[in-house]
């Protein structure tokens, strides 16, 4: 299950004695060790009761089956997003979808957003504390901008997987993207050309 492989990970972490996301080299770690794991599906994930929830709070991170309203008239969108929510609206969310992005640059935006987490020692009841001011500030800004995306409730077709803070460097590398109508390297490719990378 990936739950128990999750656990694994951050069990052989806390032996080593790398901390999750308290320092560079435990992300690192982290998600070089994350990056290996090959196994975890969308399925997999669904089918572990650990960490299903129905609801979501902004600046946590979150894992669903996602189909759009507007899907015929879009280039391609991600059938399972990993998000971090940062505003609800009256029919659904808007949310940072971390999978718009190839793996080196998550991570590059990851470090830049625990720099907005409310408790550095990310205990279970961290989030990000994501505002307009961090969305629209220039260091952020351009990597940031391919992954935002708007979300509604209505259309959300699971319920939402919660990932707890001292996980999020583990989901960020998992292959579990789905996108529809293209492939990672062109969503990936032209993400890199928004971003000017």
């Amino acid at each position: 299950m990936a739950i128990e492989q999750f656990t694994n990970i951050l069990q052989k972490g806390i032996n080593k004695g790398q901390i999750p996301g308290r320092t560079q080299e435990s992300r690192d770690w982290f998600r070089n060790t994350a990056q290996r794991i090959k196994s975890i599906s969308e399925g997999g994930l669904l089918a572990s009761k650990d960490a299903v929830t129905t609801q979501m709070e902004v600046g946590r991170m979150y894992m669903f089956v996602y189909d759009p309203k507007t899907k015929a008239d879009l280039p391609y969108y991600d059938k399972f997003p990993l998000i971090f929510p940062f505003k609800k609206t009256p029919d659904g969310f808007l949310g940072i979808n971390l999978h718009y992005l190839p793996y080196v640059l998550r991570a590059t935006l990851m470090d830049m957003l625990y720099n907005y987490v409310s408790d550095p020692k990310l205990n279970d009841r961290a989030r990000l504390k994501i505002t307009y001011d961090l969305l629209s500030s220039a260091a952020t800004n351009k990597y940031i901008k391919p992954c935002v995306k708007r979300y509604l409730s209505n259309h959300v077709r699971s319920k939402f997987i919660y990932v707890i803070p001292k996980e999020w460097d583990i989901a960020l590398f998992l292959p579990v993207e789905n996108f529809a109508k293209a492939s990672n390297r062109k969503v990936w490719a032209d993400s890199r050309k928004i971003i000017g990378n």
